[in-house]
């Protein structure tokens, strides 16, 4: 239906509706120094604005608002309508503490205290 429109209209009408992505995304991507702002985050790839954003390929930091959640592995990157289509190989997720190398049973005691003395 838009395609019925004045190609200043469709325009304007791609431009708001990238403004209010920009105004309702948290995410961010970090490389080095540098941050962008993610339209939208799917499995396997990202959408950022095309204009702001050069070519990523490589490691990134994905943030939510001051939160770090994930580490993905950018593969290719191609422009389309002014979204920038990040595809990444891996996606992975941060977390508070170690990584366990063994099972941990969810009923374990999760300290012990030492025998009191008489």
């Amino acid at each position: 239906m838009l395609e019925f429109l004045p190609k200043e209209v469709r325009d304007g009408l791609d431009a708001a509706r990238k403004r209010d992505r920009k105004r309702q995304a948290r995410l961010r991507v970090q490389v080095g120094a540098a941050i962008f702002p993610v339209l939208q985050l799917s499995d396997d790839e990202m959408q950022l604005d095309a204009s702001l954003t050069p070519h990523l390929r490589g490691l990134v930091d994905l943030y939510d608002g001051a939160r770090h959640i994930a580490q993905c592995l950018i593969v290719a990157s191609t422009a389309e309508n002014g979204v920038l289509i990040c595809g990444f190989k891996r996606s992975t997720q941060v977390t508070d503490g170690p990584a366990l190398d063994y099972w941990r049973n969810e009923n374990a005691p999760i300290a012990l205290l030492p025998k009191g003395r008489a």
